[in-house]
Protein backbone atom coordinates (compact mmCIF):
# COMPACT_ATOMS: atom_id res chain seq x y z
CA UNK A 1 0.00 0.00 0.00
CA UNK A 2 2.91 2.09 0.62
CA UNK A 3 3.67 2.40 -2.72
CA UNK A 4 0.05 3.07 -3.68
CA UNK A 5 0.47 6.12 -1.16
CA UNK A 6 3.65 7.30 -3.04
CA UNK A 7 2.11 7.20 -6.85
CA UNK A 8 -0.97 8.70 -5.43
CA UNK A 9 0.40 11.73 -3.77
CA UNK A 10 2.92 12.34 -6.83
CA UNK A 11 -0.32 12.95 -9.13
CA UNK A 12 -3.11 13.82 -6.76
CA UNK A 13 -2.30 17.12 -6.08
CA UNK A 14 -2.19 17.96 -9.46
CA UNK A 15 -5.30 17.17 -10.67
CA UNK A 16 -7.21 19.05 -7.76
CA UNK A 17 -5.75 22.01 -8.60
CA UNK A 18 -6.86 21.51 -12.50
CA UNK A 19 -10.56 20.75 -10.95
CA UNK A 20 -10.53 23.80 -9.08
CA UNK A 21 -9.34 25.90 -11.95
CA UNK A 22 -12.48 24.18 -13.76
CA UNK A 23 -14.36 24.75 -11.09
CA UNK A 24 -13.40 28.45 -10.74
CA UNK A 25 -14.54 29.17 -14.55
CA UNK A 26 -17.87 27.07 -13.95
CA UNK A 27 -18.63 29.47 -11.50
CA UNK A 28 -17.66 32.45 -13.83
CA UNK A 29 -14.81 33.66 -10.62
CA UNK A 30 -12.52 33.80 -13.81
CA UNK A 31 -13.72 34.84 -17.31
CA UNK A 32 -12.66 33.27 -20.99
CA UNK A 33 -11.14 36.16 -21.99
CA UNK A 34 -9.39 36.50 -18.90
CA UNK A 35 -7.48 33.15 -19.55
CA UNK A 36 -5.14 33.99 -22.40
CA UNK A 37 -4.01 36.91 -19.90
CA UNK A 38 -3.71 34.67 -16.71
CA UNK A 39 -1.70 32.19 -18.57
CA UNK A 40 0.55 34.46 -20.36
CA UNK A 41 1.40 36.10 -16.51
CA UNK A 42 1.90 32.11 -15.57
CA UNK A 43 4.64 31.50 -18.09
CA UNK A 44 6.11 35.25 -18.14
CA UNK A 45 6.37 36.27 -14.78
CA UNK A 46 6.28 32.91 -12.32
CA UNK A 47 7.42 30.36 -14.47
CA UNK A 48 11.38 32.00 -14.19
CA UNK A 49 11.47 32.92 -11.13
CA UNK A 50 10.47 28.37 -10.95
CA UNK A 51 13.04 27.40 -13.51
CA UNK A 52 16.25 29.70 -11.50
CA UNK A 53 14.85 28.50 -8.25
CA UNK A 54 15.26 24.82 -8.87
CA UNK A 55 19.34 25.29 -10.81
CA UNK A 56 20.27 28.21 -8.28
CA UNK A 57 21.60 26.36 -5.31
CA UNK A 58 21.85 22.85 -7.53
CA UNK A 59 26.09 21.05 -7.23
CA UNK A 60 26.92 20.83 -11.06
CA UNK A 61 29.92 18.84 -10.06
CA UNK A 62 27.62 16.33 -7.81
CA UNK A 63 24.58 16.39 -9.42
CA UNK A 64 24.81 16.94 -13.45
CA UNK A 65 24.10 13.80 -15.47
CA UNK A 66 24.94 13.62 -18.42
CA UNK A 67 23.65 10.36 -19.69
CA UNK A 68 20.39 11.09 -18.53
CA UNK A 69 20.89 14.68 -20.30
CA UNK A 70 21.79 12.65 -23.57
CA UNK A 71 19.14 9.69 -23.01
CA UNK A 72 16.16 12.02 -22.68
CA UNK A 73 17.31 14.51 -26.00
CA UNK A 74 17.85 10.87 -28.03
CA UNK A 75 14.49 9.72 -27.26
CA UNK A 76 12.87 12.52 -27.87
CA UNK A 77 14.54 12.35 -31.39
CA UNK A 78 13.68 9.13 -31.79
CA UNK A 79 9.97 9.49 -30.95
CA UNK A 80 9.35 12.64 -33.09
CA UNK A 81 10.68 10.38 -36.43
CA UNK A 82 8.31 7.77 -35.53
CA UNK A 83 5.08 10.38 -35.02
CA UNK A 84 6.01 11.82 -38.18
CA UNK A 85 5.74 8.51 -39.82
CA UNK A 86 3.36 7.29 -37.75
CA UNK A 87 1.13 10.68 -38.87
CA UNK A 88 2.02 10.39 -42.80
CA UNK A 89 1.02 6.95 -42.76
CA UNK A 90 -2.61 7.50 -40.75
CA UNK A 91 -3.69 11.48 -41.39
CA UNK A 92 -4.07 12.24 -44.70
CA UNK A 93 -4.59 16.13 -44.42
CA UNK A 94 -1.61 18.02 -44.11
CA UNK A 95 -3.40 20.85 -41.82
CA UNK A 96 -4.20 17.84 -38.89
CA UNK A 97 -0.85 16.08 -39.53
CA UNK A 98 1.53 18.54 -37.85
CA UNK A 99 -0.99 18.90 -35.09
CA UNK A 100 -0.75 14.83 -34.88
CA UNK A 101 2.62 15.42 -34.62
CA UNK A 102 3.10 17.80 -32.10
CA UNK A 103 0.66 15.84 -30.28
CA UNK A 104 2.65 12.53 -29.58
CA UNK A 105 6.48 13.90 -29.36
CA UNK A 106 5.42 16.61 -27.90
CA UNK A 107 4.78 16.34 -23.56
CA UNK A 108 3.38 18.88 -20.82
CA UNK A 109 7.07 18.35 -19.09
CA UNK A 110 7.43 21.54 -17.32
CA UNK A 111 4.10 21.82 -16.28
CA UNK A 112 3.17 18.36 -15.12
CA UNK A 113 6.88 16.72 -14.66
CA UNK A 114 8.33 18.67 -12.56
CA UNK A 115 5.49 18.27 -9.84
CA UNK A 116 5.72 15.10 -9.73
CA UNK A 117 9.30 14.82 -9.17
CA UNK A 118 9.09 17.54 -6.60
CA UNK A 119 6.13 15.67 -4.85
CA UNK A 120 8.09 12.10 -4.72
CA UNK A 121 11.63 13.29 -3.47
CA UNK A 122 10.96 16.86 -2.93
CA UNK A 123 11.27 20.42 -4.41
CA UNK A 124 15.02 21.15 -3.02
CA UNK A 125 16.00 18.14 -5.64
CA UNK A 126 14.68 19.52 -8.79
CA UNK A 127 17.90 20.98 -10.23
CA UNK A 128 18.85 18.01 -12.74
CA UNK A 129 15.45 17.89 -13.70
CA UNK A 130 15.11 21.39 -14.66
CA UNK A 131 18.22 20.85 -16.16
CA UNK A 132 16.38 18.94 -18.59
CA UNK A 133 13.53 21.18 -19.37
CA UNK A 134 16.57 23.68 -20.48
CA UNK A 135 17.34 21.65 -23.17
CA UNK A 136 13.64 19.47 -24.34
CA UNK A 137 12.26 22.70 -24.17
CA UNK A 138 13.72 24.32 -27.11
CA UNK A 139 14.33 21.07 -28.38
CA UNK A 140 10.23 20.97 -28.74
CA UNK A 141 10.14 24.13 -29.65
CA UNK A 142 12.23 24.19 -32.89
CA UNK A 143 10.42 20.75 -33.77
CA UNK A 144 7.34 22.11 -33.44
CA UNK A 145 8.24 25.18 -35.58
CA UNK A 146 9.86 22.97 -38.31
CA UNK A 147 6.80 20.51 -38.41
CA UNK A 148 4.25 23.20 -38.49
CA UNK A 149 6.16 25.53 -41.08
CA UNK A 150 6.21 22.19 -43.31
CA UNK A 151 2.93 20.93 -43.01
CA UNK A 152 1.65 24.47 -43.98
CA UNK A 153 3.82 24.51 -46.72
CA UNK A 154 5.67 27.52 -45.82
CA UNK A 155 9.51 28.63 -45.48
CA UNK A 156 11.09 27.43 -42.57
CA UNK A 157 13.02 30.77 -40.93
CA UNK A 158 15.78 30.32 -38.87
CA UNK A 159 15.79 33.22 -37.55
CA UNK A 160 12.38 33.17 -36.52
CA UNK A 161 13.29 30.20 -34.62
CA UNK A 162 16.20 31.34 -32.69
CA UNK A 163 14.75 34.23 -31.24
CA UNK A 164 11.65 32.35 -29.78
CA UNK A 165 13.98 30.06 -28.28
CA UNK A 166 16.38 33.30 -27.03
CA UNK A 167 13.26 35.02 -25.58
CA UNK A 168 11.57 31.88 -24.11
CA UNK A 169 10.86 32.84 -20.44
CA UNK A 170 11.58 29.00 -18.99
CA UNK A 171 14.62 28.83 -20.65
CA UNK A 172 15.77 32.44 -19.47
CA UNK A 173 15.30 31.52 -16.56
CA UNK A 174 16.59 28.35 -16.46
CA UNK A 175 20.09 29.83 -18.06
CA UNK A 176 19.87 32.41 -15.03
CA UNK A 177 19.60 29.69 -12.83
CA UNK A 178 23.10 27.61 -14.47
CA UNK A 179 25.05 31.31 -14.65
CA UNK A 180 24.41 31.30 -10.54
CA UNK A 181 25.04 27.84 -9.79
CA UNK A 182 27.85 27.82 -12.48
CA UNK A 183 29.74 31.32 -10.60
CA UNK A 184 28.57 29.89 -7.20
CA UNK A 185 26.25 33.53 -6.65
CA UNK A 186 25.22 34.05 -3.37
CA UNK A 187 21.93 36.37 -3.83
CA UNK A 188 20.77 38.42 -0.32
CA UNK A 189 18.42 36.67 1.58
CA UNK A 190 15.76 39.23 0.92
CA UNK A 191 16.32 38.67 -2.81
CA UNK A 192 15.96 34.47 -2.16
CA UNK A 193 12.57 34.70 -0.16
CA UNK A 194 10.87 36.56 -3.23
CA UNK A 195 12.06 34.17 -5.53
CA UNK A 196 11.10 31.26 -4.00
CA UNK A 197 7.84 32.28 -3.04
CA UNK A 198 7.47 33.85 -7.05
CA UNK A 199 8.46 29.94 -7.34
CA UNK A 200 5.99 28.10 -5.09
CA UNK A 201 3.36 29.92 -6.78
CA UNK A 202 4.01 28.73 -10.18
CA UNK A 203 3.00 25.75 -10.47
CA UNK A 204 -0.56 25.87 -8.45
CA UNK A 205 -1.44 28.98 -10.90
CA UNK A 206 -0.41 27.08 -14.06
CA UNK A 207 -2.51 24.13 -13.07
CA UNK A 208 -5.32 26.34 -12.22
CA UNK A 209 -5.33 28.00 -15.29
CA UNK A 210 -4.99 25.21 -17.34
CA UNK A 211 -7.93 23.97 -15.52
CA UNK A 212 -10.30 26.75 -16.23
CA UNK A 213 -9.19 26.42 -19.87
CA UNK A 214 -10.70 22.88 -20.58
CA UNK A 215 -13.48 22.94 -23.31
CA UNK A 216 -15.39 19.98 -24.32
CA UNK A 217 -16.16 20.26 -27.54
CA UNK A 218 -17.81 18.01 -30.19
CA UNK A 219 -14.91 14.83 -30.42
CA UNK A 220 -17.03 12.96 -33.46
CA UNK A 221 -15.21 14.94 -36.00
CA UNK A 222 -11.41 14.13 -34.50
CA UNK A 223 -12.61 10.63 -32.78
CA UNK A 224 -9.78 8.36 -34.67
CA UNK A 225 -7.01 11.07 -34.05
CA UNK A 226 -7.98 11.64 -30.94
CA UNK A 227 -8.31 8.02 -29.70
CA UNK A 228 -4.81 7.46 -31.63
CA UNK A 229 -2.99 10.24 -29.86
CA UNK A 230 -4.38 9.34 -26.29
CA UNK A 231 -3.06 5.77 -27.22
CA UNK A 232 0.14 6.97 -28.30
CA UNK A 233 0.79 9.49 -25.64
CA UNK A 234 -0.38 8.27 -22.63
CA UNK A 235 0.81 3.96 -23.07
CA UNK A 236 3.21 3.61 -26.00
CA UNK A 237 5.65 6.68 -26.07
CA UNK A 238 6.12 5.84 -22.36
CA UNK A 239 6.07 2.00 -22.03
CA UNK A 240 8.87 2.31 -25.24
CA UNK A 241 10.58 5.04 -23.54
CA UNK A 242 11.07 4.31 -19.98
CA UNK A 243 11.40 0.40 -20.98
CA UNK A 244 14.81 1.43 -22.91
CA UNK A 245 15.78 3.63 -19.80
CA UNK A 246 15.40 0.65 -17.26
CA UNK A 247 17.49 -1.39 -19.40
CA UNK A 248 20.00 0.86 -19.74
CA UNK A 249 19.99 1.12 -15.99
CA UNK A 250 18.28 4.73 -15.01
CA UNK A 251 16.61 4.05 -11.65
CA UNK A 252 15.58 6.83 -8.82
CA UNK A 253 14.95 10.64 -9.42
CA UNK A 254 16.57 9.92 -12.96
CA UNK A 255 13.76 7.88 -13.59
CA UNK A 256 11.22 9.74 -12.89
CA UNK A 257 11.84 12.83 -14.50
CA UNK A 258 12.14 10.52 -17.62
CA UNK A 259 8.73 9.63 -17.10
CA UNK A 260 7.83 13.50 -16.04
CA UNK A 261 9.11 13.68 -20.03
CA UNK A 262 7.53 10.71 -21.53
CA UNK A 263 4.67 10.03 -19.98
CA UNK A 264 2.95 13.38 -19.31
CA UNK A 265 -0.23 14.20 -21.64
CA UNK A 266 0.06 16.39 -24.21
CA UNK A 267 1.67 20.30 -24.17
CA UNK A 268 -0.83 22.89 -23.55
CA UNK A 269 1.28 25.25 -25.93
CA UNK A 270 0.93 23.06 -28.74
CA UNK A 271 -2.35 24.55 -29.08
CA UNK A 272 -1.48 28.31 -28.92
CA UNK A 273 1.35 27.16 -31.78
CA UNK A 274 -1.03 25.40 -33.50
CA UNK A 275 -3.08 28.20 -33.87
CA UNK A 276 -0.78 30.58 -34.48
CA UNK A 277 0.84 28.69 -37.57
CA UNK A 278 -2.42 27.62 -39.21
CA UNK A 279 -2.07 23.86 -38.16
CA UNK A 280 -5.32 22.02 -37.05
CA UNK A 281 -6.07 23.87 -33.43
CA UNK A 282 -8.91 22.57 -33.01
CA UNK A 283 -7.46 18.82 -32.77
CA UNK A 284 -4.50 20.21 -30.82
CA UNK A 285 -7.26 21.40 -28.26
CA UNK A 286 -8.55 18.27 -27.91
CA UNK A 287 -5.65 16.08 -27.90
CA UNK A 288 -4.83 18.76 -24.73
CA UNK A 289 -7.74 18.31 -23.11
CA UNK A 290 -8.02 14.72 -23.54
CA UNK A 291 -4.85 13.55 -22.60
CA UNK A 292 -4.52 15.87 -19.72
CA UNK A 293 -8.02 14.22 -18.07
CA UNK A 294 -7.04 10.66 -19.09
CA UNK A 295 -3.75 11.23 -17.41
CA UNK A 296 -5.05 11.80 -13.68
CA UNK A 297 -4.67 7.63 -14.24
CA UNK A 298 -1.61 6.54 -16.61
CA UNK A 299 0.53 8.56 -14.84
CA UNK A 300 -0.78 7.02 -11.68
CA UNK A 301 -0.13 3.56 -13.23
CA UNK A 302 3.00 4.15 -14.43
CA UNK A 303 4.40 5.78 -10.54
CA UNK A 304 2.68 2.40 -9.61
CA UNK A 305 3.76 0.22 -11.30
CA UNK A 306 7.62 1.36 -11.58
CA UNK A 307 7.57 2.17 -7.54
CA UNK A 308 5.89 -1.85 -7.19
CA UNK A 309 9.12 -2.85 -9.51
CA UNK A 310 11.32 -0.96 -7.03
CA UNK A 311 12.78 0.98 -10.10
CA UNK A 312 12.80 4.16 -7.56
Amino acid sequence: MSNFFVALYAVLPMFIMLAIGFTVRKMKVIEEAHLPVLNKIVFNVFFPFLMFNNIYAFDLSADFNASLLLYAVVAVAVIYGLSVGFALIFEKSNKSRGALIQAIYRSNFVLMGLPIVGNIFGSGRLGMTSMLVTVIVPMYNILAVITLEVFRGKTIKIAKILKGIATNPLIIGSLAGILAAVFGLKLPDIAESVISDMASAATPLALIVLGASFEFASIKRYKKNLIAVIFARLIIVPAISLSVAIIIGFRGIDLVSLIGIFASPCAVSSYTMARQMDSDYELSAGTVVFTTMLSCFTLFGWIYFLKELNFF
